[in-house]
């Protein structure tokens, strides 16, 4: 693994993954960035050559357990955003008559607001919060984000995604923050708002960056879709705490307030939320659409082709044991 020092990447001696290093810095009882300074070798590698795939080296994502992925725990929370939810409202709205009316989605929003930022000590409402799978969904930077063959869509949700590990005492530590694309499938939610849970059953991706002193107040961003090498869509997006109707701290007690979340050595990769979806535009994205999001100060831009399985037509049959 290597920090990354514009224009370079430093290699880091006696360690090979953000995982171990973060149970080093754990078990040491050290701060993650003392230990890192410690672990810089005279070692370094081109950025550029690595990002724009002129080298044998390949971006992985920022934090894995591939020999383990059930170690991983993929998560998120939705409703955080005006953006993300004007876009669930337009969604959800199944006439012109329902447009006088709030649903759910924009009721449970506006609770947010009112509640989901408590005074130091207290606790808030709890926000949307929904499961995407284990670490088997994480794809690199530059992978393929799939529209599996049963999907009805797929299509980007530009947010920033926190990693945490958890000690051995059962106590969540956040090593840091990347940009991500959650990636969910917006027609199957649409049909109707309980197929949310399905929709967001599907690969994602993290990076290329972990952040570990990131800044999470007012994060500016820009999230475009390039099709055959043209923009075909382009947004200035916002996130972070003065851009959410939840404070970090009460979006994090709301996850880790389940035993289950604080199982030691688990990894918890949680997405934040979106500011805005090119699906609430009108975009559909096609076969070999690239999907490009950069925050300011997580460093380079991540980077996800999207592909389409061919059309799933016959069922899943489950054998029987007897």
């Amino acid at each position: 693994m290597a920090v990354v020092e514009e224009p370079k990447l430093l290699v880091l001696r006696d360690v090979d993954s953000v995982y171990s290093l973060a149970e080093r810095a754990l078990s040491a009882g050290r701060r993650l960035s003392d230990l890192i300074a410690q672990l810089i070798s005279d070692e370094a590698f081109v950025y550029d050559d690595i990002y724009e795939g002129r080298s044998e080296w390949k971006l992985l994502p920022p934090i894995d357990c591939p020999d383990e992925p059930q170690r991983v725990h993929v998560s998120g929370t939705g409703l955080t955003h005006l953006g993300s939810a004007k876009n669930r409202q337009a969604m959800h709205l199944a006439s012109a008559d329902a447009q006088a009316q709030m649903t759910d989605s924009m009721r449970m929003f506006e609770w947010g607001r009112a509640q989901g930022r408590p005074a130091e000590g207290e606790i808030g409402i709890a926000p949307e919060w929904f499961y995407k799978g284990d670490g088997s969904i994480i794809q690199p930077p530059f992978e393929s984000l799939t529209i599996p063959g049963y999907a009805e869509d797929g299509g980007e949700e530009a947010e920033v995604a926190a990693v945490y590990l958890i000690a051995g005492d059962g106590t969540p530590w956040r090593v840091g923050m990347a940009a991500g694309n959650e990636f969910s499938d917006h027609v199957f939610e649409r049909r109707n708002y309980l197929n949310l849970a399905g929709s967001k059953l599907r690969n994602c991706s993290i990076g290329p960056e972990l952040v570990i002193d990131a800044s999470f107040d007012d994060v500016p961003g820009n999230v475009r879709i390039v099709r055959d090498g043209q923009s075909i869509w382009e947004k200035e997006i916002r996130t972070g705490e003065s851009n959410m109707c939840h404070s970090l701290a009460n979006l994090e007690h709301h996850h880790f307030k389940f035993a289950g979340h604080r199982q030691p050595g688990m990894v918890h990769i949680h997405f934040m939320g979106a500011d805005s979806l090119s699906f609430g535009d009108g975009i559909r994205l096609k076969s070999g659409d690239v999907a490009e999001i950069q925050f300011e100060g997580f460093g380079r831009a991540l980077r996800n082709k999207v592909t389409i399985e061919e059309c799933l037509t016959t069922p899943i049959h489950v054998q029987v044991m007897q």
